[in-house]
C-alpha cells in the first residue's frame, strides 16, 4: 500500500523564508553543531499526520475544504529564538503568536481526529524549525522581528532524502472562503 508522509502547514512565500533566514544567520552561526533548515523549507506546522496511504487524499481534501479561518490573512511575527534542549532544535518564535492559529491548529486535528486520522495532537506552538541536532546554543538568542503573512494552509508532504527533507506542497485551501462561492466538483 502507498502511503505519504503528510502535515498541514502555513507556508510562507520564498521572501519570507529568506528575512528569517537572513535575520537567524547569527545565531545559526554561533550555535555548535547542528544541521541548519534549508531556506526553502522554512514553515510552521499546523497538524502532523504522519504516514497516510494514497487513498485517504481525497477524504483530506474534503476535509480541509471544510476548514475556515476566522481570519482572511494571518500574521506571525517571529521574534524570538528558543534552543530546545530535548530535541535538540534552534526555532525562531512568536512572543505573541495569533490565537487564529492556534485556532486554526485545533479545528484542523478536529476534523482529521473525526474522520479517524491520528494527527499528534500536542499543542499548538508557533515555530519554526531552523536547525536539528544542535548540541549548544551559546550565543545570545536574539532575532529581529520578521513578520510572515498567509492567505491559505497547505497539505505538504515530506520525503526523506540523504541531504535532508523534502517537501512538496500537496494542495492548499484559502483561510476564508470568499462570500457567495460555491465548491464545484
Amino acid at each position: 500500500m502507498l502511503t505519504h508522509r503528510l502535515f498541514f502547514a502555513m507556508w510562507p512565500a520564498v521572501a519570507d523564508q529568506a528575512a528569517l533566514a537572513d535575520a537567524a544567520k547569527p545565531v545559526m552561526d554561533s550555535a555548535r553543531g547542528g544541521r541548519v533548515v534549508p531556506c526553502e523549507n522554512l514553515h510552521l506546522t499546523l497538524a502532523f499526520l504522519g504516514s497516510v496511504p494514497e487513498a485517504s487524499l481525497a477524504t483530506l481534501r474534503s476535509l480541509a475544504r471544510e476548514i475556515e479561518s476566522t481570519e482572511p490573512h494571518l500574521r506571525i511575527v517571529l521574534d524570538r529564538i528558543d534552543y530546545w534542549r530535548r530535541p535538540e532544535i534552534l526555532c525562531a518564535t512568536a512572543s505573541a503568536p495569533p490565537s487564529a492559529a492556534s485556532d486554526l491548529s485545533e479545528s484542523l486535528k478536529r476534523v482529521l481526529v473525526a474522520a479517524r486520522f491520528t494527527p499528534d495532537l500536542k499543542p499548538f506552538r508557533a515555530h519554526v524549525t531552523l536547525a536539528r541536532k544542535v548540541r549548544d546554543a551559546t550565543g545570545p538568542l536574539v532575532l529581529p522581528a520578521v513578520t510572515w503573512t498567509f492567505n491559505a494552509f497547505t497539505l505538504v508532504e515530506s520525503r526523506t532524502d540523504p541531504s535532508g527533507s523534502l517537501y512538496s506542497a500537496v494542495d492548499s485551501w484559502a483561510l476564508c472562503k470568499p462570500r457567495g462561492a460555491t465548491e464545484i466538483g
